[in-house]
């Protein structure tokens, strides 16, 4: 049995506050420049990612 969720608008329109975008990117150039990223650092670009690629998926689905 398929179950529907709704969506609320103002959930499906948030997105990450530019200082959070900017630190996960910072944490990414860090990386692709070679440098080493600490295991915290690594786990907190991990959590960023997570949370962006599930507010993506909360978009497409409201979108869908």
């Amino acid at each position: 049995m398929l179950t529907t969720i709704e969506i609320p608008e103002e959930v499906a329109q948030f997105e990450l506050p530019d200082a959070v975008q900017d630190r996960l990117q910072h944490l990414l150039d860090k990386q692709d420049a070679g440098g080493q990223l600490t295991t915290a650092e690594r786990e907190e670009a991990a959590g960023l990612i997570d949370l962006a690629e599930f507010l993506a998926l909360l978009k497409s689905a409201k979108s869908a």
